[in-house]
């Protein structure tokens, strides 16, 4: 399945570099000079106050004094959770800070004097990086606060003897353009380039060292560290 997608996403990119004059060229639109921006607004996923909770995501309610009504709940599939005395909550797109102020008040009018309401993320579920290619362990992984891609790559056991280093690519959404920029990641932990930041849904793929592969191609259409083009 991850590597379907990875393939997909090659795919496209090696078709935009066809259409925009072939490999080294970038595609019309594409910001020249510059890192790979954040991802649409809706997919970003930050620290954990500004993290906005999605379905299946695992919360942790508290309420003072009230042990009937605490618990931990899952978010459903439409976005939900069930909560005693109030029922249905929203809380989809929600940090939890708005969540605590939405039950502190379905509480105040229906159960409780002057609650005291503590809301926090117990799993992270919809906010997840998929981290592919010459890694210990590819696979897809929760995003809990700020990541790098330092990080994505530590939290797929790192790199294993094939990797080529110096060709780590990051695929986003922006704009509802999917994206994609190269990064060296000895020139990140030198301190020589920024470590960028991963952000919800994100596909970081490492490059294999040695022989032809349809990857090289990729590589030539993106030829400048942290510079990206467009995917079509």
């Amino acid at each position: 399945m991850i590597r379907a997608l990875v393939l997909t996403l090659v795919a496209s990119v090696l078709l935009a570099a066809c259409v925009n004059g072939g490999a080294g060229k970038m595609a019309d639109g594409a910001l020249y000079g510059q890192a790979l921006p954040p991802p649409d607004a809706t997919r970003a996923v930050v620290g954990a106050e500004e993290y906005r909770v999605g379905p299946m995501d695992t919360l942790d309610v508290s309420v003072y004094q009230a042990p009937d009504v605490s618990r931990i709940v899952q978010v459903d599939a439409a976005g939900q959770i069930g909560m005693p005395i109030i029922g249905a909550v929203p809380v989809a797109g929600k940090t939890v800070n708005e969540i605590r102020d939405e039950l502190t008040v379905r509480l105040k009018a229906r159960y409780l004097r002057s609650p005291e309401v503590t809301v926090s993320v117990k799993e992270f579920a919809s906010q997840k990086v998929t981290v592919d290619g010459s890694v210990g362990q590819p696979g897809v992984y929760p995003l809990i606060g700020k990541t790098t891609l330092i990080q994505a790559v530590a939290m797929a056991r790192g790199v294993n003897r094939e990797a080529n280093e110096k060709k780590v690519a990051i695929f986003r959404m922006v704009n509802s353009q999917r994206m994609v920029a190269v990064y060296d990641l000895n020139e990140i932990r030198t301190g020589k380039l920024a470590d960028p930041q991963i952000y919800a849904n994100d596909v970081v793929f490492v490059d294999r060292s040695g022989g032809k592969t349809m990857w090289r191609d990729v590589i030539s259409a993106v030829p400048l560290i942290g510079m990206f083009v467009p995917v079509l």
